[in-house]
Formats: C-alpha cells, sequence, structure tokens
C-alpha cells in the first residue's frame, strides 16, 4: 500500500504540473482544475480497486508507471517522467559524464558484449575490445542479465576497483581482467582538423554543458596554430542538447549582445531571450555549416541563428525541425518530469519545429506543418527562409539512398562481426589517411556472410507479396500468373548479385566499422570523410570567395523559390 500511495502522489504531482502548463481548448481555469480533480479520484479508485479485487497479484509501481508513460506519449516525445534510478542517465546527456569504464555495451545472441571502447578510458587502457562478451564482474554471473543491468554493474565511483572476466572471440579460455573506475567524459567534439591547407573542420556530435568549450578550444588551436582562412562547423547527426551551449557557441562567431533565440511559452514571466554574452572569436571568417534530418533542437538553433545572421552558409539536407523547449520540474521521491513548456524562436523570428503536436492525423500520430502553412520571414539581409519545417541550407545535397541490405548488415551485425575477426589477424593498419579495404578483403567478406547464413528481407519482396495476396483475392492472380512469375525472379533477393551492386557502399560501412577498432570515434569520423559529398560542396563554397559572398548578400534560387 506505501508504494501504492507514493506512486499516487507522483501522478498527482504531474496532473498539477499540467494544469499549469497545459492550455485546454474551451474550458476556463476553474472548469480545468475540476476536470484535473476528478480524473485524479477516478484514477485513484481504480488503482485501489485493481490493486484489492484483480484476480492476480499487480505490480503497482509497474502499472502505474505504464499509466504516467502512457499519459505523457499523448502530449509529445520529449515530455517524459524520470525517477530516480534513472536520474543518472538524465546526468549523463547533460554532462556527457558518469563514473564507471566507458564503453557502449549491447545485448546479442543471449550475453551481453562490449561494442565500442572509448579512447583514453578504462575499458580501453584495460585492453577490451569491441566483441567481447561480458561472463563475470566482481564474482556476479551475467548469465540471462540484460544490458541496463551489467550497466549498473558497470557503473560506480571513480577510483574503484572492479574484477571482469570476459570471452574474446576464437579465444578458447576466459580472460580476467582489473579495472579502475574513472569519472568518463564523452567529448562532443569528436575530432577537429585542417581540409585544403587552409580551411578548419570542426565535428560536434552533442551539446552538454562543456560543448562550448570544446568548441572553443578546437577553434583556437586551428586559428592559431594551423592558420586556418575558413571554417567547416558539422553538425550532422546532432541531436542537440543545452540550450545555453547553443548560446554560447553562437556567440563565439556574432558580436556581443546579438539576440539569438527567444523563448514563448503558456506562463508569459517565463519568456526568455537569449542574448551573446561574452565577446567573440571572430567575426568575419567565412563558416559554412553542415546539417542533416539527424540536426534537431540546440544544433538547428546554431545553424538556424547563423542562417538569419548571414553569419553562416549552410549545406547538405533540411534539419529535423524541434523548436521545443524542455525544463525539468522536481517531483515526490527525487524523481523529474521532463516537459515541453516553451517553443523557441531564432533571430528572424521563425520557429522551425515541423511537426504539431496539438493536432493528430485520424490515426493517432502528429501531423507535419504542411508547407503551404509555412510563413516567409527575413534574414538580416532580406534573404527570404520559412518556418514549420526545420531549416533548410542554402545548398542542398542529396545524399544517396541506403540500400536494404545495408541495414540488414548492421542491424544482424554481420559487419560487425566482420571487423571483429579482420582486426584480431591485423595488429595495425598503418594511417587512417592510407587505409584501404582491399578486393581481395572484400571477397573475404562475401564468404563471411554466406557461411553466417546472412538473409535480409527486402521491401520489395514484401510488397510483392502483399500485391499477389491482393490479386488473389480479388481474382487476377490466375490470368496474371507469368507477370508475376516474371517479376518475382527479378525481385528474389540474390546475395551474390546484391554484395557486388552494392560493394562501393558496403565497403565503405566496413572501412569505418575497421577503423574504428583501431582508432576510435575519431578514426570512423575521419574514414566517413573521405567520400563525403555535403562536405566536399563546403569546401568548395568556401574555397570560392565570391560564391560564399553571393549567397550571403541575396536570395539564392532555391531560397528565392520557396518565397514565390
Amino acid at each position: 500500500m506505501d508504494k501504492l500511495i507514493q506512486r499516487s502522489k507522483i501522478l498527482i504531482r504531474i496532473f498539477l504540473l499540467f494544469l499549469i502548463l497545459l492550455p485546454v481548448e474551451g474550458k476556463s481555469q476553474a472548469d480545468n482544475r475540476f476536470e484535473v480533480s476528478k480524473n485524479l479520484d477516478v484514477f485513484n479508485a481504480l488503482v485501489k480497486e485493481v490493486d484489492m479485487f484483480y484476480v492476480d497479484s499487480v505490480d503497482v509501481e509497474k502499472t502505474v508507471r505504464t499509466g504516467i508513460d502512457a499519459m505523457l506519449s499523448t502530449l509529445d516525445p520529449y515530455t517524459e517522467y524520470i525517477p530516480e534510478q534513472e536520474m543518472g542517465d538524465l546526468k549523463f546527456i547533460t554532462t556527457g559524464e558518469y563514473g564507471g569504464i566507458g564503453s557502449f555495451i549491447r545485448e546479442r545472441d543471449g550475453g551481453v558484449y562490449i561494442i565500442e571502447p572509448f579512447e583514453g578510458m578504462p575499458a580501453a587502457l584495460a585492453g577490451l575490445k569491441a566483441g567481447d562478451k561480458l561472463l563475470v564482474i566482481d564474482g556476479t554471473d551475467l548469465t540471462g542479465m540484460t544490458s541496463d543491468k551489467v550497466s549498473e554493474l558497470l557503473k560506480g565511483k571513480p577510483n574503484t576497483k572492479m574484477t571482469l572476466k570476459i570471452q574474446r572471440p576464437n579465444e578458447k579460455k576466459p580472460r580476467t581482467l582489473e579495472l579502475i573506475r574513472k569519472q568518463v567524459l564523452v567529448d562532443q567534439v569528436t575530432y577537429y582538423g585542417v581540409r585544403n591547407d587552409s580551411i578548419g573542420y570542426i565535428y560536434l556530435k552533442g551539446f552538454t554543458d562543456k560543448s562550448a568549450q570544446e568548441v572553443k578550444a578546437a577553434f583556437e588551436d586551428l586559428k592559431k596554430n594551423h592558420h586556418i582562412k575558413s571554417l567547416v562547423f558539422d553538425l550532422r547527426n546532432n541531436g542537440g542538447g543545452l540550450l545555453d551551449g547553443a548560446v554560447q557557441i553562437v556567440g563565439m562567431f556574432v558580436p556581443k549582445g546579438e539576440v539569438v533565440l527567444s523563448t514563448k511559452g503558456k506562463i508569459k514571466q517565463w519568456d526568455r531571450t537569449y542574448r551573446t554574452a561574452t565577446e567573440p572569436l571572430d567575426t568575419v571568417m567565412p563558416i559554412a555549416v553542415l546539417i542533416n534530418g539527424g540536426s534537431a533542437s540546440a544544433a538547428e538553433i546554431v545553424s538556424g541563428a547563423l542562417q538569419d545572421m548571414d553569419r553562416a552558409v549552410l549545406v547538405g539536407q533540411r534539419s529535423f525541425g524541434k523548436g521545443l523547449v524542455q525544463s525539468t520540474r522536481e517531483l515526490p521521491y527525487n524523481g523529474n518530469l521532463k516537459v515541453t513548456m516553451s517553443k523557441y524562436y531564432i533571430p528572424s523570428g521563425r520557429c522551425i519545429q515541423a511537426i504539431d503536436y496539438s493536432h493528430k492525423n485520424p490515426d493517432g500520430s502528429a501531423a507535419r506543418i504542411p508547407d503551404s502553412l509555412t510563413t516567409v520571414f527575413n534574414t538580416s539581409k532580406g534573404r527570404l527562409v520559412r518556418d514549420g519545417g526545420g531549416v533548410r541550407p542554402d545548398f542542398e545535397v542529396e545524399e544517396p539512398k541506403v540500400p536494404t541490405i545495408m541495414y540488414y548488415l548492421v542491424s544482424d551485425m554481420v559487419a560487425f562481426d566482420f571487423a571483429t575477426e579482420w582486426a584480431q589477424r591485423h595488429p595495425s593498419i598503418g594511417t587512417i589517411e592510407s587505409f584501404r579495404l582491399s578486393d581481395a578483403d572484400y571477397e573475404e567478406f562475401k564468404k563471411f556472410a554466406k557461411e553466417k547464413n546472412f538473409t535480409y528481407d527486402r521491401q520489395s519482396e514484401k510488397l510483392l507479396k502483399n500485391l499477389k495476396e491482393v490479386a488473389g483475392f480479388e481474382g487476377y492472380l490466375d490470368e496474371s500468373s507469368d507477370e508475376f512469375k516474371a517479376l518475382e525472379a527479378k525481385l528474389t533477393p540474390n546475395l551474390d548479385r546484391d554484395l557486388d551492386r552494392f560493394k562501393d557502399q558496403i565497403t565503405e560501412l566496413l572501412s569505418a566499422e575497421i577503423v574504428k577498432r583501431y582508432f576510435y570515434q575519431k578514426g570512423e569520423l575521419i574514414q566517413s570523410l573521405k567520400k563525403d559529398k555535403v562536405l566536399d560542396k563546403a569546401l568548395e563554397v568556401l574555397g570560392n570567395p565570391s560564391l560564399y559572398q553571393t549567397t550571403l548578400s541575396v536570395p539564392t534560387a532555391a531560397l528565392s523559390a520557396i518565397g514565390k
């Protein structure tokens, strides 16, 4: 009963926060309070009745948590309840730090495996490698444990000792290793360097409370020690994070006191305007920002603000479109509610939120704002930009479509396992720049995939099966049997054919996975940049001062078309 009371208190607190934060169309504040009170009474009574009279025992905590999660899921994907035991995950998201050994792990084949040790962290320093199976932690057998439970055992206070037993692939006997946990700090600037002798490159993967410091250090090093003349700032697949970090990074490249964004929500007293607060590092160096559909939230603040201020050209694909701001509210028993409290607006006045969660499609899904309902805004120099659909780059570069076979090579871990075995036979690979996967290596991979009985379910095969079922139901299958047979012959998966057809893409995938075994995330990124059309376009623009200045001075053809 104590647990029931505890969970009820949490639910009541969340409902009361809804009362404050969430508008109810057509109802007064008093009506809204009555509805909240009434429904809380109903829910309380319902849980008590189920707990007392349901035929089997009820896990009250799990049941109420399911109710909380289901309730919040009707709002947006970013509003969520975080109980005390999950607060460590929230801290990691905001700081990039935790106490542990520094590695990614994953469940597979009935066990938990090291997927990636982090450079310079205890796991890597102790010699753990991708593909190692975790067997025992400090005498605790891990058989049957989930990755979440194993993760809890790996984490702990810095400077505490841990004994770990592992099984390495292709070795008969397990290994026993001793590790010293430490404060694990995941760098947000994965890599920075120089391109074409004078163009700096910085890749930022997320926004924590230290991201701005890392970007500043990287930029100052590139400018002082490498004498760069322009900069590529890569925010692709950067899902965002802390808003303050975005404001600080924009402030490095625009004058002090400039408005970066404003937040507006239900409670007007909480609306805020964020301005650059420090003297900039550089206000004239040409900048190209790379974005794609994985660039969201804080990444869109940086790219959108620099675009609105005509401070940088944007290259890539349209960003995700998350213009919502979350804050945390304390709850009883040390939990938190992360709740969407406002929308943000970048300097031109536009909000780039692409999905309208307040209006649902007939199937219950949230609706994307159609382009016809978006509004035109102007950058500081009069270029045309739109709201409601993410940030659109000045130069759109289409990324090649990923074939289905690539998805299954990753999800079924065939590429991962090949890289594991390949790395065991090759103690080193020289430099990243010189590494190439040979044709002989690729033939070896093809043999490896066949020995693994690799199969992949192609979408065309699924659709053909559905079409045949419909044709049979409607009576057309017999008279169209020859056509279906011919089409089926063309669409039947052929592993040899598809491994040859998509050799270039698969080779890039394997190369990045292999390089990561030796040079960690930085190496994987450098390898992927070898054939990168978006980066190549950015280098082209920065290498052409006239094109760069023209892009920022007048509307480009693409943006002019949007405004018509």
